[in-house]
C-alpha cells in the first residue's frame, strides 16, 4: 500500500469517512433488476477488480498496510437492499443517499458497498456505489461501476474463475516482504519511512482532531451526518455558452458553480465585495510527469482556482474563470475532454475517485472547495439491460470543508452532485437551485434558450 493509501486509512474517522460514492439511476428494462440478479452480475464481474475481495492488514514496524485476500469474503455483506418510504419521491432518495454516504465502511471487510434502492415512484431503481479512497486509485484498481456498465443492453457472459482466497501471510512473512520491497524500491521505501515517522510523531493520527469553528460559510467543524443535492442540466446549454464566449465546457461548469455560490451566499445575508473569492481545487487530467497516475495513460493533478463569487456579472465571471484556466490549457499538457469521454467503459467514477485522492494529497494548499468535473460518454450505457439515465458523483468531506461538488456529463446531460455537512449546509438544496439559476443566467445572456426539460436539485420524477 502506498503512503497516500495508508494515510487515507489512518485519517478515516466517523466525522470524515474517506469514501467516494456515485448515485446511478436506471430506467426500467424488460427484466427488472432485483437484488438476486444484481448479486449474480457482480459475482461474474468482480474477478476484474480483485482488490474488491481484499482487506487491509497492518505490517509491524517497517511498512504500510498491505492488501490480502479476505478469507471469509461474503458478497451478500457488500450488496445491500434499501427501499424508499412511500411515495418514494426524489426528496426521499436524496435524503437516503445523504445518510448512506455518511456511514463509514467496515475496515474488517473489503472497503466497498453497493446499495440497490427500490420503491421509486416511476418504477426505476437507483444504485449507490461506495468505495474507500484507498481502494480505488485509478492505477491498479478501478471503480466497480466501470466493469458493470456496458455499451449495449446485451449482457456479456464472463467465465467464472473459481476464485478462492490465497492463504493470509503471517506477520513474519509480511515483514520480510516489506523489507525486500523497501530495498528493491528505495524511493518507495523512503515514503514508507516518512509515513512511519509521522505515525510515531503523531502527525498522522488515527483520529483527526476537531477543527475549530470559523465564520466562513464553507468552513466548519464537520459532524457525522451529510446532505446530498443534485442538479441536472442540458449539455447543449453548456455548449451554447462555450460557443458564444470561448473557453471550455469546464469553464462554464465552474462559472455556474461560482454564480451559484454567489446567489447562495446572498440568501444567507453574507457580505460580498467585488473581490470576494472562494479558493477551489480542481483536479485535471494531464499528459505530464507529475500528478497521480491512472491506467488510462494520463496523470491527474490539482489546479488552484479562485472562483469569483463577488462578481455580479455572469459573463464577466465566466471570462475570469476562463482566463484563470488559460495557462493550464496553454501548457500543452491538458487532456482534451473528448479523449476522456471516449475511454472504454464508464470511467467517470474512477476519475472522480482519483480526483478525490488528489484533493487529499494536496490538502495542505489551503483550498476551501473541491470540484471534480469528468466528461463521460455521450452514448447511453447499460447495466443488466437497464439504461443508465442519471449519474451523480458524491465526494468525501475532509478537513474543515463543508461542501464538495462532483460533476459528470453523460448522454447529453450534465449532472452535478453536491455533498454537504448536514448541520452547516441545511440549505444545500438552495445552493443546488442557485447553481441551476446561474447556468440559466448564462444561457439567457447568449440570447437563446433551446433547452431540454431540466430537473433542478433532484433526480427526475
Amino acid at each position: 500500500m502506498t503512503p497516500l493509501d495508508a494515510s487515507l486509512l489512518a485519517r478515516d474517522t466517523a466525522t470524515q469517512p474517506r469514501q467516494v460514492a456515485s448515485l446511478a439511476v436506471l430506467e426500467q428494462g424488460d427484466v427488472p433488476l432485483d437484488h438476486e440478479r444484481l448479486v449474480r452480475l457482480i459475482a461474474e464481474r468482480i474477478d476484474l477488480v480483485p482488490r474488491y475481495r481484499q482487506v487491509a492488514r497492518p505490517v509491524p514496524l517497517l511498512g504500510t498496510p498491505v492488501w490480502v485476500d479476505d478469507q471469509h469474503f461474503d458478497l451478500g455483506l457488500h450488496v445491500r437492499r434499501s427501499a424508499l418510504p412511500s411515495p418514494g419521491g426524489p426528496e426521499a432518495l436524496l435524503d437516503l443517499v445523504g445518510r448512506l454516504v455518511a456511514r463509514r465502511l467496515d475496515p474488517a471487510r473489503p472497503l466497498w458497498e453497493l446499495y440497490l434502492v427500490e420503491g421509486m415512484t416511476d418504477g426505476r431503481v437507483a444504485l449507490l456505489f461506495k468505495a474507500h479512497q484507498a481502494l480505488v486509485d485509478g492505477s491498479e484498481t478501478i471503480d466497480l461501476a466501470q466493469v458493470l456498465l456496458e455499451e449495449t443492453p446485451h449482457e456479456r457472459d464472463l467465465p467464472d474463475d473459481g476464485w478462492s482466497p490465497h492463504p493470509e501471510p503471517t506477520a513474519a512473512q509480511l515483514l520480510a516482504r516489506t523489507v525486500r520491497r523497501n530495498v528493491t524500491h528505495p524511493a518507495e521505501g523512503l515514503g514508507v519511512a516518512e509515513f512511519q515517522l509521522r505515525k510515531v510523531l503523531g502527525r498522522t493520527p488515527a483520529v483527526v482532531p476537531k477543527q475549530p469553528p470559523v465564520s466562513h460559510a464553507l468552513s466548519t467543524s464537520l459532524g457525522q451526518s451529510r446532505r446530498f443535492a443534485t442538479v441536472s442540466a442540458s449539455l447543449d446549454d453548456h455548449r451554447l455558452v462555450r460557443d458564444a464566449h470561448g473557453g471550455t465546457i469546464n469553464d462554464v461548469v465552474l462559472a455556474a458553480i461560482a454564480g451559484g455560490l454567489r446567489g447562495w451566499m446572498l440568501t444567507r445575508g453574507e457580505a460580498l465585495s467585488p473581490g470576494t473569492r472562494v479558493r477551489a481545487l480542481v483536479p485535471m487530467s494531464v499528459d505530464a510527469e507529475d500528478g497521480l497516475p491512472t491506467t488510462f495513460g494520463t496523470k491527474v493533478r490539482g489546479h488552484l482556482l479562485s472562483l469569483p463569487v463577488g462578481e455580479a456579472n455572469p459573463v464577466v465571471r465566466l471570462h475570469q474563470v476562463s482566463y484563470a484556466l488559460k495557462g493550464h490549457r496553454e501548457t500543452g499538457s491538458a487532456v482534451a475532454a473528448n479523449r476522456l469521454a471516449g475511454l472504454p467503459g464508464f470511467a467517470t467514477s474512477t476519475f472522480h475517485a482519483v480526483g478525490a485522492r488528489v484533493g487529499e494529497a494536496e490538502s495542505g494548499r489551503g483550498y476551501q472547495l473541491l470540484v471534480t468535473n469528468v466528461p463521460g460518454p455521450q452514448d447511453p450505457v447499460y447495466m443488466a439491460g437497464q439504461r443508465l439515465s442519471e449519474v451523480y458523483p458524491a465526494l468525501p468531506l475532509t478537513g474543515s470543508r463543508a461542501l464538495a461538488i462532483g460533476v459528470t456529463s453523460y448522454a447529453g446531460r450534465v449532472f452535478y452532485g453536491l455533498v454537504g455537512d448536514r448541520d452547516a449546509m441545511r440549505d444545500l438544496d438552495v445552493l443546488a437551485q442557485c447553481i441551476d439559476e446561474a447556468l440559466v443566467e448564462l444561457v439567457e445572456g447568449v440570447g437563446s434558450r433551446s433547452r431540454a426539460p431540466r430537473g433542478r436539485q433532484r433526480p427526475r420524477r
